[in-house]
């Protein structure tokens, strides 16, 4: 499938779905797939991301990842003040990528067009990409600040883990590249690689726990995260912001995808992905089936134990391990900055 196919999937979602829903007040495209040409072909390992935006003090639960037309498209909403200035969409690194190119599906009041217009002619000036890599260093250590050791287990590794993998988004964010979700260390490691700065890549893997995991075993580990991840897809009820990526649907994103970056050598990158999908699974096994969870407790703990965490105190001491290393990090983003011809 092209991704041109994939757009008119999601474009014919908004349509007859999103555009009659209340408060709406457009939609545009997101994550991996914005800035691809029409004639690239989609992954199989890959979704189509869609943002709706709407009017509303509350927001709904995002519909997450579903199947339109044949295309696994992945709804999310997003508040219509966080779009109120172009200056907002500029300072949050997590906005600004969408907005650099005209990635509009449907602007009712023409507010989204204009956005966007201000934030492409701004987006890669110096100041504006500092301040977006201020936006990410507060979400880390705004992230690891609010771990609470009271928390279940699975809740306190995914806050650990969550805020260690931002660090590859300071990297891709002074790159002006997409700060991606799954595949981010795959995508820090081509950044630091293009500038010359691959002797930083394992400061990463390390704080992450994987720079010395073999193939071998990153593959074993996958194939008990499968066996969770039917079970807990088998048993949800409980509706959680991430519930539909622990579906049938998403399987072959976090299964299959993960087994092909372990095909392609990339056993390392796929480990976030597969401990924060473990933790999800966990979470839900939690709710929803706490009887069937101490038979998947074990797959977890020794899949995070081969990242060097067996307890509180680990993830308390890796937390300070990332947090000591920001400085060095943004001395790295800087140099990138500075190096990348993009920067005006």
């Amino acid at each position: 499938m092209k991704v041109r196919d994939a757009r008119v999937a999601a474009v014919d979602w908004v349509a007859s779905r999103a555009s009659r829903e209340a408060g709406y007040m457009g939609a545009y495209f997101s994550g991996s797939t914005v800035g691809l040409p029409d004639d690239t072909e989609m992954s199989a390992c890959s979704d189509i991301d869609v943002m709706v935006v709407l009017d509303l003090k509350d927001l709904p639960l995002k519909p997450g990842k579903l199947i339109h037309l044949g295309v696994l498209v992945e709804i999310s909403y997003l508040s219509w003040h966080q779009l109120s200035s172009a200056e907002d969409v500029l300072t949050f690194y997590h906005l600004a990528g969408s907005f650099r190119t005209d990635t509009i599906i449907d602007d009712p009041t023409g507010h989204l067009r204009s956005v966007q217009r201000e934030v492409s002619r701004h987006f890669a000036k110096r100041a504006w990409v500092r301040r977006r890599c201020g936006n990410v260093l507060k979400s880390i250590e705004r992230g690891l600040g609010s771990i609470d050791p009271s928390a279940p287990w699975h809740d306190q590794v995914t806050s650990w883990l969550f805020p260690t993998g931002v660090t590859t988004h300071l990297l891709l964010v002074a790159a002006l590249r997409n700060p991606t979700v799954r595949l981010r260390y795959l995508a820090a490691q081509q950044v630091l690689q293009a500038y010359g700065r691959m002797v930083d890549y394992p400061h990463l893997l390390r704080l992450l726990g994987c720079a010395d995991l073999s193939p071998q075993r990153v593959e074993m580990h996958l194939n008990e995260l499968a066996s969770t991840f039917d079970a807990a897809s088998a048993v949800a009820r409980t509706p959680f912001f991430f519930s539909s990526d622990i579906t049938a649907a998403a399987k072959q994103i976090v299964i299959d995808g993960s087994r092909e970056l372990i095909r392609l050598g990339c056993h390392r990158e796929a480990v976030f992905w597969m401990v924060a999908t473990f933790a999800r699974c966990h979470k839900i096994l939690a709710t929803d089936a706490p009887e069937l969870q101490p038979l998947y407790a074990p797959s977890f703990e020794k899949m995070v134990a081969d990242l060097g965490i067996r307890s509180r105190d680990d993830i308390r001491q890796r937390a300070k391990d990332v947090c000591d290393f920001l400085p060095d990090l943004c001395e790295v983003a800087e140099e990138i900055l500075l190096a990348n011809p993009e920067v005006e």
